[in-house]
């Protein structure tokens, strides 16, 4: 199940320099995880350094 990102965002953009398939950009206030294109393999989740990335 794709990940979501949640309020604890600080839109640093680590995640989405860890996505192997680019399922992550810059939204309205935090990043956000384009869960068609997400293949779950939780790099993004791993590479956030404030947690903000949690299974769906």
């Amino acid at each position: 199940m794709p990940r979501l990102i949640n309020d604890e965002c600080i839109s640093c953009g680590a995640c989405a320099d860890t996505c192997p398939v680019n399922a992550i950009a810059e939204g309205d206030g935090k990043f956000v995880i384009n869960p068609d294109e997400c293949i779950d393999c939780g790099a993004c989740e791993d590479g956030c350094p404030v947690g903000a990335i949690v299974e769906a």
